[in-house]
């Protein structure tokens, strides 16, 4: 039910939209999982999904087709049908009284929108004007583990690369990896459709846009996104984000410069009470994040956490990290948001 703007009450009415894709069927585990309240839930997608039966909660559901008119009553709005269309539809629930939960690139940049991971910028939610946005997964991912040490010991400078699975590009990228596999196994050619290039046993990158400085658009987000939650427009970050044969949940190595020296020891005790974080650290055994450990998991895992000894006066640390693309990196940070604004 729906208070004022921005005051919602427990028990809302909610829609999902795009929720026959695979961050929409991830938003139904989540909410079913973590027990969301709500009266009423209404499943929008484009109109080749409209009519679809999907069962959740013991109920039957009929998709029906996304359209500037579906707000009606809808007190929160799970957004991740490509930013396109939330750029069509978003205004479109703001103006009907929702409060919408993007998980796409429209609004992430927008000065008037709010960027947000509840466990770095929560105070952010309550300045929202209706929109909300979800940052990109690989953000996510990464910043998670260097919020708490970044507050501890301000962090210079970001050096990332990224080891990006199949599912950030959706449901049919991963379908597309798992035939590939199969294809090239019985001694066939791949096909390609939903990448550029043979994604099984192969490694390529990102297949987004590149810029006219040559950094891809992932590579841009992670860039931007990153000083706007951090409130630190000066942090250097740079970023190369690539594509591996992964099913799902990403890998990144990052590199940190810090302002004051810092050791493996102190990163190990932020981390070990920092939220949303679990520590795979296992040096004698050689242990450390595996996508296989991230996935259907909430938490980013870190470990491979080392000095950096060509940053002078111990003031460089490298980190390895974990995280489901679609769990913590896009439908989970959605919810997390949603639960603030009840």
């Amino acid at each position: 039910m729906k208070g004022s703007l921005g005051d919602i009450n427990m028990g809302c009415n909610l829609a999902i939209a795009g929720v026959t894709g695979a961050v929409g069927q991830e938003f139904l585990k989540i909410l079913e999982q973590r027990d969301f309240p709500f009266d009423s839930l209404k499943m929008l997608a484009s109109s080749r999904s409209a009519g679809k039966k999907i069962e959740f909660k013991g109920r039957e559901y009929i998709v029906e087709e996304l359209t500037k008119n579906s707000f009606d009553r809808i007190d929160i709005v799970l957004s991740s049908a490509g930013a396109a269309r939330s750029r069509e539809f978003a205004p479109a629930a703001v103006q009907a009284g929702a409060v919408v939960v993007d998980n796409t690139s429209a609004f992430r940049m927008d000065p008037d929108v709010p960027l947000v991971v509840p466990e770095i910028n929560p105070e952010k939610i309550r300045e929202h004007k209706g929109i909300i946005a979800n940052p990109n997964c690989s953000t996510i991912i990464a910043i998670v583990p260097v919020w708490p040490l970044h507050k501890a010991n301000p962090v210079k400078r970001m050096v990332i690369s990224t080891y990006q699975s199949a599912s950030g590009a959706g449901m049919k990228a991963m379908l597309e990896l798992q035939r590939q596999a199969r294809e090239i196994l019985d001694g066939k050619e791949p096909t390609c459709e939903a990448f550029p290039y043979q994604i099984a046993f192969n490694v390529f990158s990102h297949n987004s846009a590149l810029d006219v400085d040559g950094y891809n658009l992932e590579e841009v987000k992670m860039i931007k996104e990153t000083r706007k939650i951090f409130d630190c427009p000066d942090i250097a970050v740079t970023c190369t984000c690539i594509r591996v044969p992964v099913l799902r949940a990403h890998c990144e190595s990052i590199n940190l410069e810090f302002t004051d020296l810092i050791t493996p020891e102190q990163v190990r005790d932020l981390l070990s009470t920092a939220p949303g974080v679990s520590l795979i650290d296992d040096r004698e055994n050689n242990r450390f994040p595996m996508p296989i450990d991230a996935t259907d998991k909430d938490d980013v895992f870190v470990g491979r956490i080392r000095q950096d000894e060509s940053i002078p006066d111990n003031r460089g640390i490298n980190i390895w990290v974990a995280g489901d693309q679609l769990r913590k990196g896009a439908a989970l940070n959605a919810v997390q948001i949603a639960e603030k604004l009840l």
